[in-house]
């Protein structure tokens, strides 16, 4: 017994085989259809078709090869499987797809040859379509530039010739080696991954095609199976094919998903979940303006410079009669620019003063009181220096 009578299956239901009788109409792969078809049909010259590895390219291509009737269109599909491909082998592959027999090995001769076929071909009310699978492997610019050559042959009324290329998202990138065949490219279309939805309407697809009586997937399953997957059909058929071995050799009639789970880590594929294409995105918030910077209720006075009172110095002895009373004055030295709090003007400081001959001693600081000794009248100084020489001479004379 094998897992295809276990199961009452009449075939595999998921070989990675580009099998025509499993293909999956999903509706993007309907409209990236529908697009080629009408390229070609109104002869727009060079189409795009981009997915990521086992997005189902070539099973597309395939399918839009079988949906040219013979009688309308005269197609082929070159499939490229080496980079080092030269233009003079791409050139001959083209015109033996086409119906030239014996191709030239020279260039302009057979660069003759195929425009005389495709001439016949217009003639004969028909359309020369060539499908190019895995077209990012032509990487030269040379190749580029002949496929640009080869959509300048036409008539008054249209192209003689028209491509399709299928591939990775890299043929972008070929495309730019030659600006003018990037700017002739009429129709470009990206396959997507499946979501939750298109996977599991694929897996039923593929079984009831295959004979299937029941569905042998759990829904925790068929979640686990998109998440692992990523939404890639060829991944999807993997473990799907995995899965249905598995169970079989456990006698499980059911397939549930810490099975699947398993044989992801076995194949080594990503943990990570996969974020659902069909949700619409939540609407942006509205735009809130940042909070003005609140009024301080009482406004602070500028900082001001500190005020400097330095504490009074000694007030030096003063000349005095036996009849003085003592003096003493506060001393405030105000640095400059500085305000010196207190009733009241500052006092300025004191010029010094000269000498006053011998006794006397002359002080500095504060002026000192009007010195009047024996009546004598107080002189500009305040003291009257004639009546302190008489003074003095007559204590010389006693």
């Amino acid at each position: 017994m094998t897992y295809l009578d276990f199961f009452e299956l009449s075939q595999e239901p998921f070989s990675n085989a580009p099998v025509s009788r499993f293909y999956y109409n999903s509706t993007q792969h309907s409209q990236a259809l529908t697009r080629l078809l009408h390229a070609v049909s109104y002869m727009k010259g060079l189409s795009v078709l981009v997915g990521d590895i086992g997005a189902g390219k070539t099973t597309l291509a395939r399918r839009m090869l079988d949906s040219l009737p013979e009688e309308e269109y005269e197609a082929a599909l070159l499939v490229i499987i080496h980079s080092g491909v030269t233009a003079s082998w791409l050139l001959k592959r083209i015109a033996l797809q086409l119906g030239v027999e014996n191709p030239a090995h020279e260039k302009l001769a057979l660069l003759s040859q195929l425009y005389q076929r495709l001439l016949q071909i217009y003639e004969q009310g028909r359309k020369a379509v060539v499908l190019i699978d895995e077209a990012q492997m032509l990487e030269t610019r040379e190749l580029m530039e002949e496929f640009r050559g080869l959509l300048n042959l036409e008539v008054p009324e249209r192209k003689l010739i028209s491509f399709v290329f299928f591939g990775l998202p890299e043929i972008e990138k070929n495309l730019k080696l030659d600006p003018p065949l990037a700017q002739r490219v009429a129709m470009r279309y990206r396959l997507e991954p499946f979501t939750a939805e298109s996977t599991e309407a694929y897996v039923k697809h593929r079984l009831r095609l295959a004979g299937c009586p029941r569905m042998p997937f759990t829904a925790d399953a068929l979640q686990v199976l998109h998440r692992r997957s990523a939404g890639t059909p060829r991944v999807i058929n993997t473990l799907c094919d995995n899965a249905l071995f598995e169970a079989f050799l456990a006698r499980t009639p059911e397939i549930r998903g810490p099975l699947l789970e398993q044989i992801a880590d076995n194949l080594g594929l990503e943990v990570g979940p996969v974020q659902p294409q069909a949700t619409a995105l939540p609407p942006p918030p509205a735009f809130v303006p940042p909070p003005a910077a609140p009024t301080p209720r009482y406004q602070q006075p500028p900082p001001q410079a500190p005020s400097v009172r330095v504490a009074p110095a000694p007030v030096a002895p003063m000349v005095q009669s036996p009849d003085d009373e003592d003096v003493t004055q506060e001393l405030r030295i105000v640095p400059q620019g500085v305000t010196v709090s207190g009733p009241g003007p500052a006092p300025a400081p004191p010029a010094p003063r000269p000498s006053a001959g011998p006794g006397v001693q002359v002080l500095k600081g504060p002026a000192p009181r009007p010195v009047n000794l024996e009546g004598s009248p107080a002189s500009k100084s305040g003291v009257d220096l004639a009546e302190i020489d008489r003074y003095l001479e007559g204590l010389g004379k006693l």
